[in-house]
């Protein structure tokens, strides 16, 4: 198992930009495909994009294409969301994940962080 710590969220205006950060410890972090998803109350939780073990392929959510970007920095066990163009739509606590496979599924995904709260204001 990984263990994973997200950071970076906090309250943004729509139109406004956050990056989160999820660091992760323990097994080989080139292990494995990271996800971010979300969750908003009484709501499941929401696939937001994947990127490989390399780094090299990334997917994303229809809702957040063209504003959101996944990146990866194995050197420092860091994966990062910036996400631009912030929307109230987008309020959702954020977690990342890691999966030993690409997948937007959150039941591939077995080691979760805390999360962190993301608020976007209108």
């Amino acid at each position: 198992q990984v263990q994973l710590v997200e950071s970076g969220g906090g309250l943004v205006q729509a139109g406004g930009s956050l990056r989160l950060s999820c660091v992760a410890s323990g097994r080989a972090f080139t292990s494995y495909a990271m996800g971010w998803f979300r969750q908003a109350p009484g709501k499941e939780r929401e696939f937001v994009g994947v990127i490989s073990w390399s780094g090299g392929g990334t997917y994303y959510a229809d809702s957040v294409k063209g504003r959101f970007t996944i990146s990866r920095d194995n050197a420092k066990n860091t994966v990062y969301l910036q996400m631009n163009s912030l929307k109230p739509e987008d309020t959702a606590v954020y977690y990342c994940g890691a999966a030993t496979q690409i997948s937007v599924y959150p039941s591939h995904f077995g080691s979760w962080g805390q999360g962190t709260q993301v608020t976007v204001s209108s």
